[in-house]
């Protein structure tokens, strides 16, 4: 048994009387029952205005997969209101205003402490989700990507409001929560650490996801890999290389690397670098940019400039650089081969020569004087018999 001139016991702190709350509620009742009476009006009217609020909420929530705007996702959150809050906030008007007792009073303001904390997370994660959701679909109408992660992202966002709800509505209640959030800061703290890769990855699959560098089924390269990407997993990508070969990269290292998209370029530049033989005439060899010009706009591509880039040591050396227009709709590779096959047919055409290395031999004399590089044929002279 407890000593009660222990002065770490408090002997004020009792159970609650149900037995003297019951009485003093009858006496409340018959010496306020008009202001009750008025009260119990007031709230059934907050009560069915709740009520309404809610009820319109679900008529314009949306359905899942329909575009969202901001009006849909604060709908959302109506619709999440609970009967347990619109009563508890009907209940605690009327205590309030026709001034109930003590014990009465501090009841309701518990359970109304309760009700407006879970509510107020419940609409929290709701727009929060929404908000995600929102921004996710505006960018990428079908989400495919949303849905690889949207779960994980649920339940993060509720572990960490109800959680902070939980720990407000102690705190009400007079309960000392600095040790429970030390514990929970420092618990927090050990999980991230022993699971440190695994949260790497899964917040970069979460920044591919809402900042897109890049989609799946676009063309991506990164290091000396050109690829498809197949899928965004919540722990790696996986892309198919243009070789075939399957790979498999973790989000936290993909993201680490410097990444080209091939998808979304409005047009793609090609070069080609042509030699010509130095026996080529000076007429030629000034008409072959208007040649590659004309090669070019016949093949509907852009066509940006061509010249001599260099005198090199079998060829003369030009380069032609032209853009793809619209490469989703234009397959680059073939692009290149036919503007290939149609320099080389109309080279041909003009008589020009692709060069090839080649090398000429002189010979000198002891003079330095270059002559035949073979003896010379000495007449036969006839002798007759």
């Amino acid at each position: 048994m407890a000593n009660k001139n222990d002065p770490g016991i408090d002997i004020n702190v009792r159970a609650p009387n149900l037995t003297e709350m019951w009485h003093s509620t009858i006496a409340w009742f018959q010496l306020h029952y008009i202001q009750i009476l008025i009260a119990i009006g007031a709230a059934t009217i907050i009560y069915l205005a709740l009520a309404t609020l809610r009820r319109i909420g679900t008529k314009h929530r949306g359905r899942r997969g329909d575009p969202l705007g901001l009006g849909n996702v604060l709908s959302r959150a109506a619709a999440r209101t609970t009967q347990y809050f619109m009563i508890m906030v009907a209940a605690r008007l009327v205590v309030v205003f026709a001034d109930a007792p003590a014990s009465l009073d501090k009841t309701v303001t518990f359970f109304f402490t309760i009700a407006v904390v879970v509510q107020a997370a419940i609409w929290a994660r709701e727009i929060i989700l929404g908000l995600i959701e929102r921004k996710t679909l505006a960018d990428d109408g079908q989400g495919e990507t949303l849905a690889n992660a949207m779960g994980l992202i649920r339940i993060l966002v509720t572990f960490a409001l109800f959680a902070i709800a939980a720990i407000v509505v102690l705190d009400n209640l007079g309960v000392n929560v600095t040790g429970l959030v030390a514990g929970l800061g420092i618990g927090g703290i050990a999980i991230g650490l022993a699971a440190q890769g695994i949260f790497s990855d899964l917040f970069a699959a979460l920044s591919i996801i809402f900042d897109k560098p890049f989609r799946q089924g676009e063309i991506i390269t990164y290091d000396q890999t050109t690829a498809r990407v197949e899928k965004i997993g919540l722990k790696s990508t996986r892309l198919r290389a243009m070789s075939g070969e399957k790979k498999v990269i973790s989000n936290a290292n993909l993201l680490q690397k410097e990444i080209t998209s091939l998808q979304t370029l409005i047009q793609r530049r090609v070069t080609y670098a042509i030699g010509i033989i130095y026996q080529t005439s000076e007429e030629q060899a000034e008409a072959i940019p208007t040649i590659l010009k004309e090669i070019v706009e016949a093949e509907g591509m852009i066509f940006v400039n061509a010249g001599i880039i260099a005198f090199g040591a079998s060829s003369l050396d030009y380069q032609l650089n032209f853009d793809v227009p619209d490469p989703d709709h234009h397959d680059y590779f073939q692009m290149r081969h036919r503007i290939g096959l149609a320099i080389w047919k109309r080279f041909n055409a003009e008589g020009i020569e692709f060069a090839y290395p080649t090398q000429t031999s002189f010979t000198a004399a002891p003079d330095g004087k270059a002559i035949m590089p073979y003896a010379e044929v000495q007449p036969v002279r006839r002798v007759d018999g």
